[in-house]
């Protein structure tokens, strides 16, 4: 910042020494720390209060922004709202004229519920329906060659036992 160098700084502590003396030049130095901290101190407090004051506007400016992009959100949504209704207004007029045009409702269900002819009714007479057939029972598959650990242990041959 300064652009002093170590030599420099040498050269002014030499001259303070012999200006000041051996006696003076503690106290001195001391004093001068403690002027340069309370400095290093002022300076730090009052970049922290221009940070603050920079915040605070980047603060309102930012405020400013999200106001501004949820007042366009709403009149989207209001938009969208509105643009909805109307379809539902308008299916709901197509519908209620569906129903007056075919009369009144109860006459649509009773001409939709008409009686219907069984399912199981032959279909010409005369004609034999077949019989379902019956459907041998189902045999699992199993496999010999493969060990079934759940399984009961086969029996022991009775050739084996008898030749004891």
């Amino acid at each position: 910042m300064f652009d002093i160098s170590f030599g420099e700084i040498l050269l002014i502590c030499v001259v303070a020494l012999v200006v000041l003396g051996p006696e003076r030049l503690p106290a001195v130095a001391r004093t001068l720390g403690a002027l340069v901290a309370r400095a290093q101190r002022f300076v730090a407090s009052v970049k922290a209060d221009i940070g603050q004051h920079t915040d605070l506007a980047n603060l309102a400016a930012l405020k400013q922004e999200v106001q501004q992009t949820a007042a366009a959100f709403h009149s989207q949504l209001s938009a969208d709202v509105a643009e909805v209704q109307q379809t539902i207004h308008q299916a709901r007029d197509e519908t209620v004229g569906a129903i007056e045009a075919t009369g009144t409702p109860v006459e649509a269900i009773e001409a939709a519920s008409a009686p219907v002819e069984p399912a199981n009714a032959p279909l010409e007479p005369g004609v034999e329906q077949p019989t379902p057939r019956e459907t041998p029972p189902v045999v699992p598959v199993v496999n010999e060659n493969q060990l079934d650990l759940f399984a009961d242990p086969p029996a022991a041959s009775t050739s084996h036992e008898s030749s004891r």
